[in-house]
């Protein structure tokens, strides 16, 4: 379903009440001002990141923090681990500035973001001061990409894969398919990492006529506090970028991190993480399976899955006395106060999340 956004529906503006979105509500602020032992399942960060020997990387970087951020090591080590040139790469402050520029830089007058999905992307056209549409994803799809649904005029497409809530991943060649001449065609693949083998990625690709892969390594390598992601895309859109982006955009230890993060070992490492983040979501989903008032959206793919449940926000806040924080739904376009994310976690911490969903479920009624 394709509609237009509400510009009265402005950020931090409007709730579920209201039929609209606070595009600018995160996982973070579930977690926010948490007591001790809250368990977090509303951000989707890999525990036990960062790991020791990245740590050490960048702890060695303070040392050459009296000189100005040279990117170019870092720019260089990202274009070989997706065999670019590296005038196809830009270093950002995580993915959420590459919304930014990508808002700000670019000329276009029909910008449409595919939802659900991150808001981030939205939030920052319209702050550009673009009017924004929108193409509503369906449940009844199980969330899946229809190509057909967004408009031919549409000349900045955003589309996340895997998606972000609804853990689906598209097929690359639905997402390919949206390509055209004069258009724009931005593919958040923030989580892509954490799927073992990368599957239906299209970084890397250059024969998609105006392709942009956002990539961020906070998620997998526990880096949300330093910011550090890229952009992939044709010379002439990561220039325009560029132009766009203040001097030295990204911190020193930062840079240090990605290039880290492109090493062959670090690359092994993170595919051994997404084969166990892959076996603990069927043990999850498993585990709802089992309840009668839970239905998950079977097809995840990413380290984080999208459930439906009646009375969401008094489950929710019965589940966060019970010690475990989640991501409430009704922030992204699309879904409503039914929803719920969890990130995917251990088996022993999923167990205990299970018992306490159990209690929870029934404390609501």
């Amino acid at each position: 379903m394709y509609t237009r956004a509400d510009h009265d529906d402005r950020a931090g503006e409007s709730g579920p009440q209201q039929g609209g979105h606070d595009l600018r509500h995160h996982g973070d602020a579930e977690v926010r001002d948490a007591s001790p032992g809250l368990v977090d399942l509303a951000v989707n960060v890999r525990t036990g990141t960062p790991p020791a020997w990245l740590r050490e990387r960048i702890a060695d970087a303070l040392g050459s923090l009296a000189a100005y951020p040279d990117d170019r090591a870092a720019r260089a080590a990202v274009a070989r681990r997706h065999g670019l040139p590296v005038d196809r790469v830009l270093l950002t402050a995580g993915a959420a500035e590459a919304f930014v520029l990508l808002a700000r830089a670019l000329k276009v007058r029909r910008p449409v973001v595919v939802h659900p999905q991150f808001t981030e992307p939205e939030a920052a056209l319209r702050d550009a001061g673009h009017e924004v549409g929108r193409v509503l994803l369906r449940e009844e799809d199980g969330f899946r990409l229809r190509p057909d649904a967004v408009p031919r005029d549409a000349d900045l497409v955003v589309v996340g894969n895997p998606t972000n809530p609804t853990s689906v991943l598209h097929r690359a060649a639905d997402v390919a398919s949206l390509a055209r001449p004069g258009r724009y065609l931005v593919v958040d693949e923030a989580f892509m990492d954490a799927l073992p083998g990368e599957p239906e990625a299209l970084a890397g690709r250059t024969d998609v006529p105006g392709l942009v892969v956002l990539r961020s390594l906070t998620k997998t390598w526990g880096l949300a506090g330093l910011r550090i992601g890229y952009v992939l895309a044709e010379p002439e859109t990561i220039a325009a970028l560029e132009r766009a982006q203040p001097l030295w955009p990204v911190s020193a230890p930062a840079l240090v991190a990605a290039e880290a993060c492109m090493a062959a070992d670090a690359l092994a490492e993170a595919e051994d993480a997404a084969v166990r983040t892959a076996a603990d979501r069927a043990h999850l989903l498993a585990g709802l399976a089992e309840f009668d008032e839970v239905r998950a959206v079977e097809d995840a793919a990413g380290p984080f899955v999208l459930i439906r449940v009646r009375r969401a926000a008094q489950v929710r806040e019965r589940l966060r006395s019970l010690g475990f924080a989640v991501r409430r739904g009704d922030t992204f376009p699309g879904l409503d106060g039914e929803w719920l994310r969890l990130a995917v976690r251990d088996r022993t911490t999923t167990n205990r999340f299970l018992l306490a969903l159990d209690q929870a479920l029934t404390a609501v009624g």
